[in-house]
């Protein structure tokens, strides 16, 4: 059933269409945006009008008042700002009948286009004068209206609605004018136009985004792009998502990871390259998972992890220094309810050895040789006693996996390093060259959660396909993760990858990070959500 408000706003519309007005016009010019407006007249004097400058502006109302039928006060809102609009009957290119009639049609939610002259009210506020005011595009909804308890929960929203939220520092969601989750990620144009941080958060993301390119480009990487569809699902320990290629009659991946194909670019003379792109994964969804995500990656030849430590210490701090003002930050990562913890960016970051690390924490003395039936019986002897759950299959890997998280990851608030993991549970990446058994791999975890993961690339073809045929016995045990042989890159590896290092980093999370978000959900514009009834 259609609601009233739209039913009576779209008979209003189709009188003004009989009566040869068109309510959608083509197009308005504007001489500036309300950015531009608010950094050229802010200096103004209370009270100072500039009647003899033409100004032409155009943004969506967002709050209406008037103080008589020939006054009427606006919020216009545009690109993330905000200013009044003082129609006065007095300025108007309408006569006073014009003017009341016209503007107590006008409603919250309208996109408008307004010519008139900068200024200040009485109270110091910066105002637009309006000469003329036409209604661009009508809203044919009730916006939602921001609603309180109390007067003291009024007086605390006003104090923090009046405060501009900047990434690093935490925020208050129960200041947005839109609150239902479900309500916010279904319609993220309703939440972007009534909540004003919601539109800082995105254009955080964005610099995130555009910083961390900007990096790369004055290293000397260079941007491409690899196929999303792919015939073999490789590069990262996922499930896979199935598509089928009509034209072409075969079945086809939705990539889990771009690294194979950024590794063959090195292998064909591009020393340095760098993707941002979606990749897929049939995974729970949680706070901080969804099944599709952005994941940044660079390869970099003729250097090793040790080298892509450095780099990922400089890219991170510099980051939140250059965004926050700070290498400390506030971060809700136990939810709004709880208090927010510091987590700091000063380099150099703390660094961990994975075996060495879970052995003095659980006193523990594990096996040599990882690969072993010794090895995995006393893997999960250990998950047992320290009561650490591990669903089948009980492969060495994912035992080892559930004690990472056990004892080192929850230690892990400030960025850390773990480093060396076993051969055994990186595939792709290069033996240690000091540690039997162990690679030169890296993950980054900051506030208990994988932010990085990175190695030594393995150039050596046939210490890769034996990996990969090591991989294959974990998938006849049941580990539907584990990673398949992929031949073609196999073969690349013969023609010589050089010594080259790779990362991968997951914006999302670093998005959630620094715009204080728990939830994934908030940092990605429209979520993978469950179907409404």
């Amino acid at each position: 059933m259609i609601p009233w408000i739209l039913r009576n706003r779209i008979k209003s519309l189709a009188l003004l269409k009989e009566s040869g007005v068109n309510p959608y016009p083509h197009k308005f010019d504007i001489s500036m945006s309300i950015t531009e407006f608010i950094d050229k007249y802010s200096s103004l004097h209370v009270g100072e009008h500039v009647e003899n400058t033409e100004i032409s502006l155009a943004g969506r109302i967002l709050n209406k008042r008037s103080s008589s039928s020939k006054l009427y006060f606006y919020d216009l809102h545009g690109n993330g700002a905000k200013i009044q609009v003082m129609a006065d009957a007095r300025h108007s290119n309408m006569d006073e009948n014009e003017f009341c009639k016209y503007h107590s049609g006008v409603k919250r939610g309208d996109i408008v286009g307004i010519c008139g002259f900068p200024g200040k009210s009485q109270r110091g506020e910066l105002s637009i004068f309006p000469r003329s005011l036409v209604v661009l595009t009508p809203c044919l909804h009730m916006l939602p209206r921001h609603t309180v308890t109390s007067n003291s929960d009024e007086a605390q929203s006003k104090k923090t609605r009046n405060h501009s939220w900047t990434p690093g520092i935490t925020r208050n969601p129960e200041t947005n004018i839109l609150r239902d989750q479900e309500t916010r990620y279904r319609q993220r144009y309703l939440d972007l136009m009534l909540n004003s941080e919601v539109q800082k958060i995105f254009r955080t993301r964005a610099k995130i985004i555009s910083y961390s390119r900007d990096f790369l480009d004055n290293l000397g990487f260079i941007e491409v792009e690899t196929p999303a569809m792919t015939m073999t699902a490789g590069g990262a320990a996922a499930r896979p998502f199935i598509t089928h290629h009509n034209e072409l009659n075969m079945k086809l991946y939705m990539r889990i990871s771009p690294e194979l194909y950024l590794k063959k670019l090195v292998v064909g003379g591009l020393d340095r390259v760098y993707e941002i792109g979606k990749v897929f994964r049939k995974e729970g969804m949680d706070l901080t998972h969804l099944p599709e995500f952005t994941m940044f990656e660079f390869y970099m030849a003729y250097a090793d992890y040790n080298d892509l430590m450095g780099i990922i210490e400089k890219l991170l701090s510099g980051m939140v220094k250059e965004m926050t003002g700070s290498h400390k930050i506030k971060y809700h990562g136990n939810g709004f309810d709880s208090e927010p913890v510091e987590i700091d960016f000063t380099p150099p970051f703390r660094r961990i050895d994975l075996i060495e690390e879970i052995e003095s924490r659980a006193n523990l003395s594990i096996p040599k040789d990882l690969s072993s039936e010794t090895a995995n019986k006393f893997l999960l002897e250990a998950c047992e006693k320290f009561d650490v759950k591990c669903l089948a299959p009980h492969t060495t890997t994912r035992l080892l996996d559930k004690l990472v998280g056990h004892f080192l990851e929850e230690t892990c608030i400030n960025p850390t390093f773990i480093i060396n993991h076993p051969e055994i549970m990186s595939p792709l990446a290069k033996w240690h060259r000091s540690k039997p058994g162990l690679t030169e791999r890296f993950e980054l975890f900051v506030n208990k959660k994988e932010l990085c993961n990175a190695y030594t690339e393995l150039n050596d073809p046939q210490v890769q396909r034996q990996r990969f045929a090591e991989q294959l016995k974990d998938r006849q045990l049941g580990d539907d993760e584990a990673m398949v042989l992929d031949e073609s890159f196999c073969s690349c590896l013969e023609y010589g990858l050089p010594p080259t290092a790779g990362l991968g980093m997951g914006i999302d999370r670093l998005a959630m990070l620094l715009t204080d978000s728990p939830n994934v959900k908030e940092v990605i514009l429209f979520p993978a959500m469950k179907p409404q009834d």
